[in-house]
């Protein structure tokens, strides 16, 4: 298995939906389609993590489908700052990596997107540690406390870019394969998109996955098997048109 380092993986936050991007990685893996470079937002950036870190998919299937918001939140101490607190995710990094590994040291290139309440510009994190990265780009303003860089102060990328091609790019890919979840989730006033789906769509060097949600709850897991298969089925479709990418 050869990474192929001018492709990229682009996967978008949303909530619950992110399993569907486990159905998205079952297809490239069975086409022998290796990216060597993802970034996410939100719950893209946590499958994106594991990706990057070479965690086998047989685990993040079983990770997607044992899935519980208590894996990665916890009741907060500190409520003011957000009703759950993102210490379980670092607990959850702890156990699967046994430390909290750097980005840059990370098997694949990796970037998570995060916000800048300060600047309402979005941050890109592709170095550091991994821990930090993660814990900004799921702090959804009011549910999880924001994380502080330095004079930043970071949470959920989906505020500013909920689908962060521009990352991707940022670490050297030419061609990317941009998985879009369910338009529906930028209809909710706080998440935005740099490019839509008819850029994407007109752009050359992407391959856009749409997988459809209609139907599929949002913010429960019970509907995760149906949304992995959903993604899987999106990204056949899209990746039966494209005739030009490498396997190994």
């Amino acid at each position: 298995m050869t990474d192929d380092k001018s492709l990229g993986l682009t996967l978008s936050g949303g909530g619950a939906y992110g399993a569907a991007h486990v159905g998205v990685l079952q297809e490239l893996r069975d086409r022998g389609i290796h990216p060597g470079i993802v970034a996410g937002t939100s719950s893209g950036a946590l499958v994106a993590a594991a990706y990057a870190a070479r965690v086998p998919q047989e685990a993040i299937e079983r990770a997607a489908s044992a899935f519980r918001w208590s894996s990665i939140a916890r009741m907060s101490l500190t409520p003011r700052l957000g009703l759950l607190d993102s210490g379980a995710l670092t607990d959850a990094i702890h156990r699967t990596f046994g430390d909290d590994p750097l980005i840059e040291e990370l098997p694949r290139r990796f970037a998570a997107v995060a916000t800048d309440l300060r600047t309402r510009q979005a941050v890109v994190l592709d170095r550091g540690p991994l821990n930090v990265a993660l814990r900004a780009t799921i702090a959804v303003p009011g549910l999880l406390p924001p994380v502080r860089r330095g004079r930043q102060v970071l949470m959920d990328g989906g505020m500013v870019d909920n689908v962060p091609v521009a990352a991707t790019r940022g670490l050297g890919a030419k061609t990317v394969i941009v998985v879009r979840l369910h338009a529906k989730w930028e209809n909710v006033r706080m998440m935005r998109v740099a490019s839509t789906a008819a850029e994407l769509q007109e752009d050359p060097s992407v391959i856009l996955i749409q997988p459809e949600m209609e139907g599929l709850a949002q913010w429960s897991m019970g509907d995760v098997p149906h949304l992995i298969e959903e993604g899987r089925r999106a990204a056949r479709r899209a990746l039966d048109a494209v005739h030009a990418l490498p396997r190994s």
